[in-house]
């Protein structure tokens, strides 16, 4: 076998290979004797056919079969003699006519995997936030927990905003009924966004037993293409106005979030350690970013661009999914996702160096660990079931894995670094009670 190695730019090889035809001749010799001892044919009994007829019959399978056995065990042979480690599946390009009696010449053009060195560590700097979980966070959370769970009671006045108004209605497009036109006992929040902007409007001040007409124009990107562009007229009764309240913390309340003993103290206690979990989270998800920014900041690699290209179409798939979209057609464009496809591979290539470097091993307790987190969402006589769920999905499971060995990456490098505390209160680290400011 004759075998010659050449760069075409970047990471790219093109590697010519050339088996003697005796060899390959061969190999379909060996088959066919094989098949001989077995075969089947029409007017002899198995075995027993002439070999020359046996030739005739699988001849060309066999060539085939052949030539396609011996590309991928000289590839494999000639990138073992090289020294080379492909990054994807190679481009085969015959370099002659490939027919009985011929040499088998192909060429192979493939990226190859880059030499990635050890990642430089020195001088990254890290800044930690440092905060605790205060009695008057626990406060604010309470507060924020109440309002998820308003009381309404019913009152004999005009609604205004943070009411809710309970309707039926009618609804008629030039006169005409449609998809969803009819409604009874809806519930409208008023000031809450959360129903079409004028038919909010369209309550305020209105009273029980009241009957009104509200129109409201349905956008052109209405998934009700029947509606879509259209403006329909409400014919509205008002059943009821219903004054929002916040519920008292009680044992009543500690039982509506699943505190079914120990009253408040057992509920705050409850909020404690998650609003503490909550904190770890964000602490470690904000120092592991600045790790694996400074790791690849200070350690450029050339990816390869098969690699790149997965990443990619990868995170088009993900972001389609959570759009909703099915449609092919509709995957969104690439260029966006470029740069965090790059960095992507560009780490993990960085991460596995480390790994393989440093002999890191996978901590088991620390896939425990992060299990434990997963499970942490869940009820606690959920979470048993849930455990075993986990570990019988082996691509959760390897996620998982995955995810502490990576943990285990950014420690090594926490432990080469310039650490700094920066004390912080749990608002500012978590962002809690942004969204109400706003």
């Amino acid at each position: 076998m004759q075998v010659s190695l050449s760069a075409t730019g970047g990471l790219e090889r093109r590697l010519e290979v050339a088996v003697p035809a005796t060899e390959v001749a061969s190999e379909v010799e060996q088959r066919l004797k094989q098949i001989s001892r077995t075969a089947r044919l029409k007017g002899f009994r198995p075995g027993k056919a002439p070999y020359s007829v046996v030739r005739k019959q699988f001849g060309d399978q066999v060539h085939t079969e052949v030539v396609s056995d011996l590309m991928r065990s000289s590839f494999a042979q000639a990138l073992s003699q090289e020294k080379l480690t492909p990054a994807a599946n190679p481009r085969i390009e015959p370099l002659a006519p490939i027919s009985p009696g011929s040499d088998l010449k192909y060429a192979a053009v493939f990226e190859v995997m880059p030499e990635v060195k050890v990642p430089s560590v020195e001088g990254i700097a890290i800044e930690r936030p440092s905060a605790t979980v205060t009695e008057p966070d626990i406060d604010a959370m309470l507060e924020s927990m109440r309002r998820q769970r308003p009381v309404f009671t019913a009152v004999e006045r005009p609604a205004h905003d943070t009411d809710r108004v309970i309707i039926d209605y009618i609804g008629r497009i030039d006169g005409k009924p449609f998809e969803g036109s009819d409604g009874t006992e809806i519930n409208v929040i008023l000031g809450s966004r959360q129903s079409m902007p004028e038919l909010e409007e369209g309550l305020k001040g209105a009273a029980a037993g009241e009957n009104r007409t509200v129109t409201v124009p349905f956008a052109a990107e209405h998934p009700n293409k029947a509606v879509a562009g259209q403006t329909a007229e409400l014919q509205v009764t008002i059943k009821r106005v219903e004054e929002q309240s916040l519920p008292a913390v009680d044992d009543e309340f500690g039982r509506a979030y699943g505190v079914e003993e120990g009253g408040v103290e057992a509920l705050r206690a409850e909020v404690r350690k998650s609003m503490e979990r909550e904190l770890t989270d964000v602490i470690r998800n904000r120092v592991r970013g600045q790790v694996l920014d400074a790791l690849y900041r200070q350690n450029p690699v050339d990816v390869p661009r098969a690699l790149l290209e997965e990443q990619v179409q990868q995170l088009q798939i993900d972001t389609a999914r959570r759009m909703g979209v099915r449609d092919a057609s509709q995957i969104p464009a690439r260029e966006p996702f470029e740069e965090p496809a790059r960095r992507r591979v560009a780490l993990g290539l960085l991460m596995s160096q480390i790994v393989q470097t440093e002999q890191i091993k996978l901590d088991r307790e620390r896939v425990q660990t992060r299990l434990g987190d997963l499970l942490a969402q869940y009820p606690e006589p959920q979470q048993d079931e849930m455990r075993r769920a986990y570990q019988q999905n082996q691509d959760a499971m390897r996620q998982i894995e995955s995810a502490a060995l990576e943990d285990q990456v950014v420690d090594w490098v926490l432990g080469r670094a310039n650490i700094t505390d920066k004390p912080m209160t749990f608002k500012e680290i978590t962002g809690f009670g942004q969204e109400q400011a706003a």
